[in-house]
């Protein structure tokens, strides 16, 4: 019978399919214990049919996701981008329809651009008026809203001639996220059912998934517009001004290149060559936040950086000097800077330039942004669902090793969301580690040992990147305490190398003390600064998850109990009671049964061992901690300090 449940699970067939075996054997007359080991096999094979259908799902998802990346990266016709992108928020989510409105600026409302299922023209010619309507109100607000029974709802301000072609659609439950560019909404993408039902937020996220892709796709068109108007001025320039004729066929063989270059997979590096080949002089490509992607900045002033707001704000090329700078935007944010020192140059050339390069940064940072999502994903499950299965599969498509060594590091920001997420995600994908972001905070898990040098090393690049503070938390993954036994292989019959574990859990584990670090830096007045438990002394062995004793009395009094081992010397018992009488030389003479100055050669001789500084109060109080957990673990049981041989 159970190879019965495996054709039905072959076959795909219906979850009521299922009961067949069972009502067969109860009508055969089988004895109860068949049938109730039937019906625990029919409910096992239901789990397993349950998940082989989310996962199908899940990989429908991230189909259609890489598919629309695809459509973008091959730049293809807005229409086809859209109608493909609203065809697949239709199919994902099971819905009857789906359809994507856009800001009419001049009119200050949304029309419909592009449906897929609709069935009633009037329905298709709608326009919503801002904060008209589920859309109207997605539109203000720049917020997703939801609802299963739209005509029930009250939250919408509902207006005769919407409900009126809604009614003629039949739709009833709507679901409508914003079209973002930067922090404006240039629409709304939606999916519609004819009947009630709820949407999940598995669905709000992958509607707003395609609904970044298709603002991508917006802002691809725009400024691949630009790129064709300056196409055309500059062929209007050729045939009217004769004079110019060198110089225009010149620019023409540089786009050429640079198209070229482009299509055959090339760099901005590339198309920076072709630049200087055709220019001459040096060329520097900087970034949105003014590093250099190609080329010197050494010796660009903040006139540099004012002359490329300018260019911008403009939209041509600014001089300053013997600087010729080309700057694009998207959005109203910077994307791109070319800076090209000369004393006399086709500035056209170097604004098409411009515009290639950011074409080509726009494109990586889409992908990036892609890929971003799905190293986000993967890591939130680590931490949120460790058992889940498949998370080693999904990692090593992504070109993370889980069984390596990892640290986690979370990073307090002060809500610089996107630019944090930005960095986050560009240093995972150089690391191969994986990023996601939480409310004010950022998660990384990298590959490495080293927690404390790490999260330092996240602090400071971060702050440098915010220009504001930015704290990080770190912790190894599956790190043990110092005598828990060896965790089980999770992959009994796969070798795994020495050092590593196939263990996910640990990442939770990792996740929750690196917070705690986090916090306790900020708590101890370190905002901006890094560090692992270890580093944050008797703080550390209180938050730390494996509370590793043994580390911090080494750290904290190793030398003197080396010291004693090695000499037979009491320096140990000589240090706890001078710390028990209250640092009185006199009284912890008295409590050992030895002369005054023996206790002060033996203070001399803890201080050349421990440094310089071991009196002050807060390393005092990490050496009392030290030496009463020392005490307890070498007798275990608790005990005073008292009197001991010399």
């Amino acid at each position: 019978m159970t190879r019965r449940f495996l054709e039905l699970l072959a076959r795909e067939a219906s979850a009521v399919e299922f009961e067949g075996p069972v009502v067969e054997a109860r009508a055969a007359g089988a004895d109860p214990a068949a049938v109730e080991e039937l019906e625990r096999a029919k409910v096992e094979a239901l789990r397993v049919r349950e998940l082989l259908r989310r996962r199908a799902r899940r990989e429908a998802e991230l189909s259609a996701l890489y598919d629309t990346a695809g459509d973008l990266s091959a730049l293809r016709d807005l229409d086809a981008v859209l109608e493909a992108i609203v065809h697949r928020a239709r199919q994902l989510l099971a819905t009857d329809t789906a359809y994507l409105t856009l800001h009419d600026p001049d009119r200050g409302d949304t029309y419909m651009r592009v449906t897929d299922g609709s069935i009633s023209a009037k329905f298709r010619s709608l326009r919503l008026a801002m904060g008209s309507g589920l859309g109207g109100l997605v539109a203000q607000t720049a917020i997703p809203y939801a609802t299963a029974d739209y005509f029930a709802d009250a939250r919408f301000r509902h207006k005769h001639d919407i409900d009126e072609a809604v009614t003629e659609e039949g739709l009833v439950a709507i679901l409508g996220v914003p079209l973002r560019l930067g922090q404006r909404v240039i629409g709304v993408l939606f999916a519609a059912n004819r009947s009630a039902r709820p949407f999940h937020q598995e669905e709000v996220s992958l509607l707003g998934s395609l609904a970044a892709h298709a603002a991508v796709a917006i802002d691809n068109a725009r400024l691949l517009q630009e790129t064709r108007n300056a196409l055309e001025e500059l062929s209007q320039a050729h045939r009217t001004a004769r004079e110019h004729a060198e110089a225009v066929e010149r620019a023409a063989t540089a786009h050429d290149r640079m198209t070229s270059l482009v299509l055959r997979g090339g760099g901005i590096e590339d198309v920076a060559a072709v630049v200087t080949d055709v220019l001459g002089g040096e060329l520097a490509v900087l970034d949105d936040l003014g590093r250099p992607l190609v080329g010197d900045a050494t010796g660009f002033d903040a006139g540099v950086f004012e002359a490329a707001q300018a260019s911008r704000a403009l939209g041509r090329t600014v001089r300053r000097g013997d600087l010729r700078i080309a700057s694009v935007d998207v959005g109203g944010a910077p994307l791109c800077t070319l800076v090209l020192r000369s004393d006399d140059a086709d500035e056209r050339i170097l604004e098409r330039a411009a515009l290639v390069c950011a074409l080509l940064l726009l494109f990586r940072r889409s992908v990036a942004e892609a890929e971003g999502r799905v190293r986000g994903e993967l890591l939130d499950d680590l931490i949120s669902r460790p058992g889940s299965p498949g998370l080693h599969d999904r990692a090593h498509r992504l070109g993370v090793d889980l069984s390596a060594p990892h640290v986690v590091v979370v990073a307090r920001h002060d809500g610089q969301r996107e630019r944090a997420a930005f960095w986050a995600s560009s240093e995972a994908a150089l690391r191969r580690g994986l990023a996601a972001g939480r409310g004010d905070e950022v998660v990384l898990l990298l590959p490495g040992t080293d927690a404390g040098p790490l999260a330092q090393r996240v602090a400071a690049e971060l702050s440098a990147t915010l220009h504001a503070p930015a704290t990080a938390g770190a912790a190894r993954v599956g790190e043990p305490p110092p005598d828990a036994p060896a965790p089980p292989p999770a992959y009994p019959d796969r070798a795994v190398p020495a050092g590593r574990t196939e263990e996910t859990g640990g990442v939770a584990a990792a996740y929750r003390e690196a917070r705690r670090c986090a916090d306790a830096l900020v708590a101890l007045g370190r905002s901006g600064d890094g560090a692992s438990a270890a580093e944050l002394g008797f703080v550390g062995l209180l938050i730390g998850e494996g509370r590793d004793v043994r580390g911090f009395v080494a750290s904290a009094i190793g030398p003197v109990i080396e010291y004693d081992a090695r000499r037979g010397t009491a320096l140990t018992a000589t240090l706890a009671a001078y710390f028990g009488t209250g640092g009185s030389p006199s009284r912890t003479a008295e409590v050992m049964h030895i002369h005054v100055n023996t206790v002060t050669q033996r203070l001399d001789r803890v201080g050349k061992l421990l440094g310089d500084g071991w009196q002050e109060p807060e390393r005092a109080l990490e050496i009392q901690l030290a030496l009463r957990l020392h005490l307890l673990g070498h007798t275990g049981t608790r005990q005073s300090v008292g009197p001991r041989p010399i």
